[in-house]
């Protein structure tokens, strides 16, 4: 996903802290920037690669703190693919629910899955999972600290535990993963929205699938009401919707401007 749209020399930088909003799924063809440090005061969609510039500075924001949601990405060693079947995603999931849901006892039909796994529990409701998206060389988290227990304690259990699954699985050697995970902090409610409709959109815009419900991977299914998942706090994102048909409708639209305007990529971690 490459390419980014002119600038106008002459306008000046956004600040630090601006975001992307949009006044609703239909205007998302009028995208514009608000810097919400001034009352009123927009920055022209034309200074995007000004502000993309600024923003990227920020994206492996590492000070984690309570009430704050984020946008977690990591990927492959060398882009290598780190599910290779059905059972590794399971896996995976696995490790999502019980490190979310610590208190919850993991079905005994999953457990002869995890070669020998023991369980070190985090602290119950220390974190609220949103939405998710496991794809074959990467996945996307997007996530709510509620605690004092940081993010990045949660994903280093979340990594390091599928990392000795899949090596044990498949007598990989090396690093599964590749470096550090990234992490954006989204301040902005609308930006929520934007961001779980891209994480959603994954699988279609890489091809993967011509219809998203074909997907199993994510959490898109649980958000149109195709499948009673409960990992994610869904009511954050489908509250400002009238139904789960429009934040359909609202995942499709979004998908197809992912699509014709892929300079999008500061709402990316890719």
């Amino acid at each position: 996903m490459v390419g980014l749209l002119g600038i106008e020399p002459s306008l000046p930088a956004p600040k630090a802290g601006v975001l992307p909003v949009y006044d609703s799924p239909k205007s998302l063809q009028s995208y514009h920037f608000a810097d919400f440090s001034t009352t009123g005061r927009c920055v022209p969609s034309s200074s995007l690669k000004l502000w993309y510039n600024v923003f990227m500075n920020y994206r492996d924001y590492k000070t984690f703190a309570p009430g704050n949601y984020y946008h977690i990405f990591n990927r492959g060693n060398g882009k290598n693919d780190i599910f290779l079947d059905s059972q590794d995603y399971g896996i995976f999931m696995r490790r999502l629910i019980e490190n979310f849901f610590p208190e919850n006892e993991i079905p005994k039909e999953q457990s002869s899955l995890d070669l020998k796994y023991k369980r070190k529990s985090l602290p119950a409701g220390a974190f609220s999972l949103i939405c998710y998206c496991s794809m074959p060389n990467h996945f996307h988290l997007l996530i709510r600290q509620n605690s004092d227990v940081k993010v990045s304690k949660l994903i280093q259990k979340l990594c390091t535990g599928y990392a000795k699954y899949f090596q044990k699985k498949y007598a990989h050697t090396g690093h599964l993963f590749q470096g550090a995970f990234k992490a954006i902090h989204i301040e902005n409610e609308s930006y929520l929205m934007w961001l779980s409709a891209y994480i959603h959109q994954n699988p279609l815009v890489a091809g993967l699938v011509t219809n998203l419900e074909d997907w199993p991977y994510s959490s898109y299914l649980d958000y149109i009401g195709k499948r009673d998942g409960r990992l994610c706090s869904k009511d954050i994102i489908l509250d400002k919707f009238k139904s789960p048909t429009d934040y359909k409708k609202f995942v499709e639209d979004s998908g197809e401007l992912i699509k014709q305007r892929k300079e999008l990529k500061f709402i990316l971690l890719d």
